[in-house]
């Protein structure tokens, strides 16, 4: 006879089974992931302050080389000008002359009489070219004359008011490798775009496409230069024209850091005698 005092048998709770415990661990798992992926929620839920605007924090001052660069591009801007041309094609068939747009380029207001500077190579071929200023104003160029072996061209435009700054004139002959280059001008068609770097070398030679001598004594800079940008300003720190930017050096057509701009000591010799002759 069972004593009715005695405790009753201890009984060893059961165990999942395998697929059992791999059930649970799975859902603790889900679990988990569901309330780690609900926490920013509860988080902004439970904050006090949700949706207040964040305070800005002050900028302070620009630094002296970052205010000494817009002055640069602000005085500079207005000098500089967008280029595109178009060529007129005769349709064979209809024997109707109409444009068809060529290409597009940058350019240098010379001087207070409408010349613009420009490469020759941006001209090249096309039968008409049309000059957009900085403020939006555009007009048709006439061609005053070129001298493609050093890819120089002269534009003219008729400005009666509110003419554009001639870009001030620097030196090339004192430049130094290591200086600071400044390059405005449009490349790929966005306007009036400023980019930065050194005088990587001088005297550089360019060779045309039949092997033989090109444009010869060209600053070398690392300054950004791609399509577009051709025709517009090399600067010096001071704002002042020491190049106009001609060429790049790379394998994929964008710019590489290796970018090539006529002096403007050759440039002050040519132009004037270009002017001269029309």
């Amino acid at each position: 006879m069972a004593d009715p005092f005695s405790p009753p048998p201890f009984k060893t709770p059961r165990r999942p089974s395998g697929p059992g415990r791999i059930l649970l661990v799975t859902l603790c798992i889900a679990a988990l992931m569901v309330l780690w992926q609900a926490l920013p929620r509860i988080d902004a839920w439970l904050s006090p302050d949700r949706g207040t605007p964040r305070t800005v924090t002050p900028r302070g001052d620009l630094a002296g080389d970052e205010k000494a660069t817009i002055r640069l591009f602000e005085n500079a801007r207005g000098s500089v000008v967008s280029i595109s041309t178009s060529q007129l094609v005769e349709d064979v068939w209809s024997q109707n002359v109409f444009s068809v747009p060529r290409g597009t380029g940058s350019g240098i207001i010379w001087d207070d009489a409408g010349h613009v500077l420009t490469n020759y190579h941006v001209i090249q071929g096309a039968s008409e070219a049309t000059i957009r200023l900085a403020d939006g104003r555009k007009f048709r160029a006439a061609l005053v004359g070129v001298s493609p072996e050093h890819d120089i061209a002269v534009l003219k435009i008729g400005v009666a008011f509110h003419r554009p700054p001639p870009i001030p004139i620097g030196t090339s002959g004192d430049l130094k490798v290591g200086q600071k280059v400044f390059a405005i001008g449009n490349p790929f068609g966005l306007d009036w775009t400023l980019t930065t770097g050194i005088v990587s070398a001088l005297d550089r030679t360019l060779h045309n496409d039949t092997g033989g001598v090109g444009v010869q004594h060209l600053i070398q800079t690392d300054a950004a230069i791609n399509p577009g940008n051709s025709g517009g300003p090399l600067l010096d720190s001071s704002g002042r024209l020491i190049g106009m930017n001609t060429a790049i050096y790379s394998p994929s057509g964008a710019s590489a850091g290796i970018g090539f701009a006529v002096p403007v000591d050759t440039i002050m010799a040519v132009v004037p005698q270009l002017i001269r002759a029309n």
